[in-house]
Parts: C-alpha cells; structure tokens; sequence
C-alpha cells in the first residue's frame, strides 16, 4: 500500500525537508485588515514579524477549508492508496476536524487523521516520522500505532516573552499584562489534554529559559536517542547559540531548529522561545 503523509502549516517543517520526505502541506491563514494570507506561502516568519510592529490591531487566524483539504485528497488518490493527516492540537484549532469532514467526503483512498496534540516543530516531528515509515513501504495502521508510541514521550515548553500578545488576544487582562511586565514575569506554557496551559510563571528571561534546560535534562541526562528542537519568534541568533549549547552537552540527541510562524506567532508573539523534544 502506498501512504502519502500529509499536515499542516504549523508544523512550520521547511519547504526542503517536505519536498525531500514528500510531505503535503496544507496552510493555515493569518488575517491582517481583512486581508487573508496562507502561512509559509504567501506570507512568510520574516515578513509577518515585521507586519506586526506596524499594526495596532493584533493579527487573527484561520483553519483551511474543507475544500482544500478535499482538492488535495482526491488530487493524491490518483497516485495513493491511503493518507495519512497529522494536524496541530485539536483543542486549538479546527484543522484536525477539517481533515477528519473531507476524509469523509473523498473515494478512492483512505483518509486516516491524526491529532498531534501539539503544534510547530514537534508536531513536524510526528510528520518525519510517518514520512520516514511511508518511505519506507509502511502502512496507515503501522504509521499511526508508531505516532501514538510517540505521544508516551514527547514534551514541549514554551517562554513568552511580550505579555502584550496574551493579553490583546484575550488570554491576559491588562492587568494582569501590566503587572506582569512590571515584574519581569516569563510565563512557561505547554500542552496538556490538546490545549495550551500555564505550566508555571518565572521572574525572568534568563531564568525561565535555565527552566526549559532543566526539564530537557530530566529526560536528555538518561543518554538514550532523542530527536529534539530549539523554536524561536524573531530571535535567530539566541536560537543558534541556544542549539549550539545543546549540541555540545547532548550529543545523542538529533536537534533541529525551528520557529514560530505566523499562526502560532500571533498568539505567543515575538521573542517567545521554545524546547521540544521526544524519545526515538
């Protein structure tokens, strides 16, 4: 059986590893003046970052419509057995489902969606993964019982750098914002039951960033394989250097870098910064 792999923007996976592994991509949409843009297509991280600084209003988004998802399913069943579709966390979008409705909709090959439960690069990591399984003659059935083995061991934390983010979408009142600026508070967020929740609040960037490195170790310092990755909203170099430092100290780990595009940027903003990482 032949399995095409395919997910969606917000894995933020690059255009040169999709093509490589033979990944399909469907884009989400940022909004700016009611003017709609497909992420990693017709607006890209650079661009988008800039566009916030000049806009009062923050940015929203949307899930795809059905009918992409459709157009392309019916596009792959000419040359594929089976789909299998990874989309970022149920409980934060409307993806997942949008795949699950067309899957419904399309003959001639089967549709087999899936929930990461999580979102930018480690949910790409669940895409790598399939892709590689794909590849290599594997089926559906295998595929999705390797990405459900994976959900036992992956962890993601995120810093928040502008509280102004939280707080102009709805997450923050500007009280709350205010005084959390006034305090140098870094909220650190992850994932719990597919939705994004406080995991703790930390004074400082410096320390709640010591704070990611620490839960990495308590899975990175048992020396077995790992695949893991630095994301960063608009923040190259520390990124870098952040991967780097890693590198060195870990060297059974298999790191990547990524970053926070358009959709997800626009609700953790710029500056954010994060850690992923699950067990091969």
């Amino acid at each position: 059986m032949k399995t095409a792999i395919v997910t969606d923007s917000t894995a933020y996976i690059p255009a040169d590893i999709r093509a490589k592994h033979h990944i399909h991509m469907i884009p989400l949409n940022v909004i700016f003046d009611k003017e709609s843009y497909q992420e990693e297509v017709e607006i890209k991280v650079d661009q988008f970052y800039e566009e916030v600084k000049t806009k009062k209003v923050l940015p929203s988004t949307s899930q795809p419509a059905i009918g992409e998802f459709v157009k392309l399913f019916e596009k792959l069943s000419k040359n594929y057995d089976a789909v299998v579709s990874i989309h970022l966390s149920s409980g934060i979008s409307g993806t997942f489902q949008g795949a699950v409705a067309a899957g419904e909709m399309v003959e001639n090959i089967e549709v087999h969606a899936f929930d990461s439960e999580i979102s930018c690069m480690i949910q790409g990591f669940y895409v790598l993964e399939a892709a590689e399984m794909a590849l290599d003659g594997k089926g559906p059935e295998e595929i999705i019982a390797r990405l459900n083995e994976m959900k036992k061991s992956d962890r993601a934390y995120f810093m928040v750098d502008d509280l102004s983010h939280l707080q102009r979408g709805g997450r923050l009142s500007s009280a709350q914002a205010i005084l959390g600026s006034l305090l140098q508070v870094k909220p650190l967020l992850h994932f719990v039951d597919t939705k994004i929740v406080p995991f703790e609040k930390v004074r400082t960037r410096k320390k709640a960033l010591k704070r990611i490195y620490d839960l990495f170790d308590e899975d990175a310092s048992l020396g077995v394989p790992m695949r893991a990755v630095v994301i960063h909203a608009n923040r190259d170099a520390e990124a870098e250097e952040m991967k780097a430092e890693l590198e060195e100290k870990y060297p059974h780990v298999e790191f990547y870098l990524s970053y926070f595009g358009p959709v997800i940027g626009t609700h953790l903003g710029e500056g954010a910064m994060g850690l992923g990482w699950y067990k091969r």
